[in-house]
């Protein structure tokens, strides 16, 4: 799973706060998902960043996609959730479940189907591609070892990207595996980059679904697509607002707040 979103990641809001739609963020959070999507179009991507367990955040991803479909405007949806070259484009739009699942090559165990599965059949059912993104695992050693993700990011952004994995991994981590472990982050959101790419359609959109830390315009998918692909960035924020609340998004969606979870707390048990 993706590190949670970083503290390091507000103080590079300057850096993008004056390119933010400031018409899109202000929409109110009771708006119809069709209308806030909408007020973000045009664009060749459209990238949601969730909290993982967040039912609502799960919601919202199928509105999203139920809304394009509908006005034949969603090009393909891509996904964290399945590696890079795995897709549905083959299977016919009244493919099962099972069937789905298998062209993706699904864990259920890291992403439950019964929060991602509704999402995905509405676009199979749709007739459009659903798409692996993520940085295949058999690629990750590789990842590891590839200076040249370092440079990837400016000097304050990739700061930021090993701080995020640091907390991300609840400060366990000796300080020689953070650079090996930056670099599958950075890794991977080239990946979904280029997955995006491959995916775009003239006059529609490809939706990424991703978890936040994926979509920032600072640090994630946005800083690897080519300056030709236009790209808007929701982040999708259970309770708030909150210090890690940045303004590296095209818009905020917020949900009710979730109990709080120190996922940190059973690591350090295990590991005292």
């Amino acid at each position: 799973m993706p590190p949670r979103p970083s503290r390091a990641s507000r103080f590079l809001a300057p850096l993008v706060a004056a390119a933010l739609l400031a018409g899109c963020a202000a929409l109110s959070a009771e708006a119809p998902v069709a209308r806030r999507v909408a007020a973000l179009l045009p664009a060749d991507a459209l990238l949601l960043g969730e909290q993982h367990d967040a039912p609502e955040h799960h919601a919202l991803e199928r509105e999203t996609v139920q809304a394009l479909a509908e006005r034949g405007q969603l090009a393909a949806l891509a996904l964290e959730m399945a590696e890079e070259g795995r897709s549905s484009a083959r299977l016919p739009a009244t493919a099962t479940d099972a069937q789905v699942q298998t062209a993706l090559g699904w864990n259920d165990k890291a992403w439950p189907w019964t929060r991602y599965g509704p999402t995905v059949m509405t676009a199979v059912r749709a007739g459009v591609p659903v798409v692996g993104a993520n940085l295949p695992r058999a690629r990750m050693k590789d990842a590891m070892a590839d200076v040249s993700l370092d440079v990837q990011l400016n000097g304050e952004a990739y700061a930021a990207q090993q701080e995020a994995v640091r907390e991300g991994h609840c400060k366990l981590l000796p300080e020689s595996q953070i650079g090996p472990m930056t670099r599958i982050q950075v890794g991977r959101d080239r990946a979904m980059a280029q997955a995006l790419v491959k995916a775009r359609q003239p006059g529609k959109t490809v939706v990424l679904i991703a978890g936040a830390g994926h979509v920032t315009k600072v640090l994630g998918v946005p800083q690897h697509l080519p300056t030709d692909v236009s790209v808007k960035t929701v982040h999708l924020q259970a309770g708030g607002p909150s210090e890690d609340d940045t303004d590296a998004y095209d818009a905020t969606w917020r949900t009710p707040a979730l109990p709080p979870v120190d996922y940190c707390a059973g690591v350090l048990r295990r590991t005292s």
